[in-house]
């Protein structure tokens, strides 16, 4: 299918003073949202959410000026939808396939209350040497807050689907260095840095000063950065959800990333919701799962 034809299917998607079609960076399609709360921009490659903006705050969400808009290539930053699997597997692209391909705008909706609402659906994938088949569905919801909903069903008649799987969000902070993390004490995770090895959350408050990348299992409660440069305070519930991944590259990895500044990890942390290692998902035959993430923010 041809980049207009993609255009065109999508401007019957369009709401008058709700929903536009763009073209965006690299000649991408963009879908801009507007609602009387805020503005936000979805991309369908990659069902990716590369912005939301309440009208009187920042940005809530970090986009790299580094980053590829390319077929085949993740966006950083945004919200990446992470499936089937989490992290690097040897042979085939790290975090999985659903945010290198285009998703299918299936719906969208102007509720009474003011929200807009995006429906997406993940074309069948041609990695089926990596499984049962799986339906892939994903609903954005604009307004005050920004709630994303992943659901996934085996449609296989005969095998189980066991998947992993995560939203990444990337958060905009105003300076890493004075940024806190509340909600996961005493909260056991899996520290990347040191071999996977299992640690318990100590601290009330998790700060950063180096690089951290740690796998928190175990955990559906909501937790809160709080960002005094931008004197805000960003919650993030869940449901469907029994992992949390904090992560910030730091110096070193982030000179190491060619879609990603030198010094743009004092911008930005990711607080990523998903069912990743000891909570990866096993569905029988006809059976469905849902993880929903809903990122609200206040004034300090």
């Amino acid at each position: 299918m041809t980049p207009g034809t993609h255009l065109e299917q999508l401007q019957r998607h369009a709401i008058p003073n709700r929903i536009s079609i763009e073209r965006g960076h690299g000649g991408l399609d963009k879908i801009i949202v507007r609602t009387d709360q805020s503005t936000a921009e979805v991309y369908p490659h990659g069902a990716h959410v590369t912005g939301f903006q309440k009208h009187d705050e920042p940005a809530l969400l970090f986009m790299s000026r580094s980053s590829w808009f390319e077929p085949g290539h993740p966006i950083r930053g945004g919200v990446p939808i992470v499936f089937p699997w989490f992290g690097p597997r040897e042979g085939a692209p790290a975090h999985g396939y659903a945010r290198l391909m285009r998703w299918d705008l299936c719906e969208t909706t102007a509720t009474p209350e003011g929200h807009v609402r995006l429906r997406f659906k993940l074309p069948p994938s041609t990695a089926k040497n990596e499984g049962p088949e799986a339906q892939v569905h994903y609903e954005v919801t604009v307004g005050n807050t920004l709630t994303m909903e992943l659901g996934v069903a085996n449609t296989d008649a005969s095998a189980p689907l066991t998947f992993e799987s995560c939203l990444h969000t990337y958060f905009a902070v105003g300076d890493i260095n004075t940024v806190s993390i509340r909600g996961l004490k005493g909260v056991s995770y899996l520290d990347r840095l040191d071999g996977s090895a299992r640690k318990v959350e100590v601290s009330d408050s998790i700060r950063f000063n180096s690089e951290v990348d740690r796998t928190y299992q175990d955990t559906t409660g909501p937790v809160e950065i709080r960002d005094p440069s931008l004197q805000r305070i960003v919650r993030v519930e869940k449901s469907g959800s029994h992992s949390t991944v904090v992560w910030n590259p730091w110096v070193a990895k982030s000179r190491a990333m060619p879609d990603f500044g030198d010094e743009e990890y004092q911008r930005m942390v990711c607080v990523e919701s998903g069912n990743v290692a000891d909570h990866h998902l096993t569905l029988k035959p006809g059976q469905s799962t849902s993880m929903k993430v809903v990122l609200s923010s206040r004034s300090i």
